[in-house]
């Protein structure tokens, strides 16, 4: 099912939105948020290959000789103070709040998890923990999109390219901007897996299977 509009509402006016609408957006903002770094766990337990973006931090960590934080903290600040002063109504309080508080979420996840999907583990549990993995980033990810409060500068590239771009759906988008990263992250040397290809080709499409189904939040929030 096509939802060329969906995303389209993401730059939509906040302004006049309450206190109380705030409260609520951001509450499901948090919530997707927790999901998606679930999902970005499970991803990152099963051993089998970075997302394209983080493929991307790492080559430039390596180019550059800074850490990976170091450099990842650099690019989000870099994207979004662009995207602030390049687009209208993108960058909102929650694109703050993803940034700061995914690392400490996946710390958490990791923590819990961490016991139960290892390296020794099977492959046939690493490869549904990866797939999985994806399935639940995309779900968290449509809800993060759907409060219009926020989403990480990263995620804002492929939904203001989609958004400007009207003739391709979010999920080519989506695609198109995961290659580029880890086409730009493997020719400076990131390291690339079978993980980075399933999500590269898998998370863009599955978002947005999930967007229309989560845009009921929307009505909660600003109803």
């Amino acid at each position: 099912m096509a939802q060329p509009t969906k995303q389209a509402g993401f730059a939509a006016d906040t302004s006049r939105r309450t206190l109380t609408q705030w409260a609520k957006a951001l509450f499901i903002l948090l919530l997707g948020l927790t999901v998606a770094h679930l999902g970005v766990t499970l991803f990152l337990l099963s051993e089998l290959g970075s997302d394209p973006f983080t493929v991307m931090i790492q080559g430039i960590a390596r180019t550059v000789g800074l850490s990976i934080g170091t450099v990842h903290v650099i690019a989000l600040c870099l994207l979004m103070v662009l995207m602030f002063f390049g687009t209208k109504g993108y960058v909102k309080p929650g694109t703050v709040v993803c940034a700061l508080l995914g690392g400490p979420i996946i710390d958490l996840f990791s923590w819990l998890l961490g016991r139960w999907i290892t390296l020794e583990s099977h492959l046939a549990v690493r490869g549904v923990s990866m797939v999985l993995g994806c399935v639940i980033l995309a779900a968290g990810m449509s809800l993060v999109i759907n409060s219009r409060a926020g989403t990480g500068p990263n995620d804002l590239v492929a939904i203001i390219l989609s958004d400007k771009l009207h003739r391709f759906q979010f999920r080519w988008v989506r695609m198109a901007c995961d290659l580029c990263f880890l086409a730009v992250g493997f020719l400076l040397g990131g390291t690339v897996g079978v993980g980075t290809v399933v999500a590269a080709l898998l998370i863009g499409p599955v978002v947005q299977f999930w967007l229309p189904r989560t845009a009921l939040v929307m009505g909660w929030i600003d109803g």
